[in-house]
């Protein structure tokens, strides 16, 4: 699973790079993903998880435990 995020679902999107002359050619506009670990103290394990950086803010703002149920429910395996 490659430049995906596993919160938000955010993927490479595909726009235009724009000359200085004005030509257009097709480039990719990639998410800023990190690789990130967690400590789950209900579980005692550590989790390993790539998300962008916006997903790391909506982790500190649900908190850890209901972004991995959430995550489960969808099926996503963490």
């Amino acid at each position: 699973m490659a430049r995906v995020c596993q919160v938000t679902g955010r993927k490479p999107i595909v726009g235009h790079k724009v000359s200085f002359s004005n030509k257009k050619s097709k480039r990719r506009f990639l998410p800023n993903l990190q690789t990130k670990r967690f400590f789950l103290p209900e579980e005692n394990r550590w989790i390993t998880i790539k998300l962008t950086t916006d997903a790391v803010r909506t982790i500190n703002k649900n908190g850890l435990l209901a972004t991995i149920k959430e995550l489960k429910a969808r099926g996503i395996t963490v």
